[in-house]
């Protein structure tokens, strides 16, 4: 049902945890909906050095989170804005229709991150 991208992200994930002084925090869901993603960035110099998530739901939320971290360490802000749930899916390997979603929310995650360190 997994495809080998969200197996391994699930069971090997990158980049677990809270930056302490993260330039940019977005939390979306509750673990009340069932899923929740909170994501902290460092950015210097308008690059994304670090990103870490922190992550409760089904193994496809988790999976991409963890994604999301890898696509987003090391890239400008302005390219990261234009990451999106489809590039996510395709770092996956490809979600179901019916699991989608889940990149949807790690692309507003990140999207709500951003947001949050431009507007300081």
């Amino acid at each position: 049902m997994y495809t080998p991208q969200v197996t391994d992200h699930y069971e090997n994930p990158r980049n677990v945890g809270t930056i302490a002084d993260a330039s940019g925090t977005a939390t979306v869901g509750s673990p009340a909906s069932g899923e929740m993603v909170k994501l902290t960035l460092k950015v210097v110099d308008s690059v994304i050095v670090a990103a870490k998530f922190r992550a409760f739901g089904c193994p496809t939320a988790i999976a991409s989170a963890s994604a999301l971290t890898e696509l987003v360490t090391g890239t400008q802000i302005r390219e990261a804005e234009k990451i999106n749930a489809v590039q996510l899916s395709e770092a996956l390997g490809g979600l179901p229709e019916d699991k989608f979603r889940y990149a949807s929310v790690a692309e507003n995650v990140l999207k709500n991150a951003i947001a949050d360190f431009l507007s300081k």
